[in-house]
């Protein structure tokens, strides 16, 4: 794992939220994208360095939608980039980490993702990232 590629936080409403976060960061997002396959309307804000996921559920069934049912608005996960997807997969599932997907899938921001349950990492859901070429 090279660093944190960005932190995933839920919200209820995408576009109030980009309100807020506009305000603290005094700019507007970079990116807004829908990712179909995850029920999920994005946006991505960079401060400095560091990139925000802002994650609004498309659908009631979806993950998203499930966690803030459950928990509320808030932090969702923590995104790591690496440069093999595969080849770290593998490595934390010999390290006993449990894995969500088997294989690795097109995220949002031009990225292929995997999950991580947060049951393996003291209660965080872990993302996976690796730029897609």
């Amino acid at each position: 794992m090279k660093k944190i590629e960005h932190l995933g936080i839920a919200v209820r409403n995408l576009e109030e939220a980009n309100a807020t976060y506009s305000k603290l960061f005094n700019q507007e997002p970079y990116k807004l994208e829908v990712v179909e396959s995850e029920g999920v309307s994005t946006s991505f804000f960079l401060v400095g360095e560091n990139k925000i996921e802002l994650l609004e559920a498309t659908n009631p069934d979806s993950a998203i939608a499930k966690f803030i049912e459950k928990k509320g608005e808030g932090i969702h996960h923590v995104a790591f980039d690496v440069d093999d997807i595969h080849a770290e997969m593998d490595r934390l599932r010999k390290e006993g980490f449990t894995i969500l997907n088997e294989e690795p899938k097109r995220g949002a921001d031009n990225k292929l993702v995997c999950f991580i349950h947060p049951k393996s990492a003291n209660g965080v859901l872990i993302e996976l990232c690796q730029e897609i070429k």
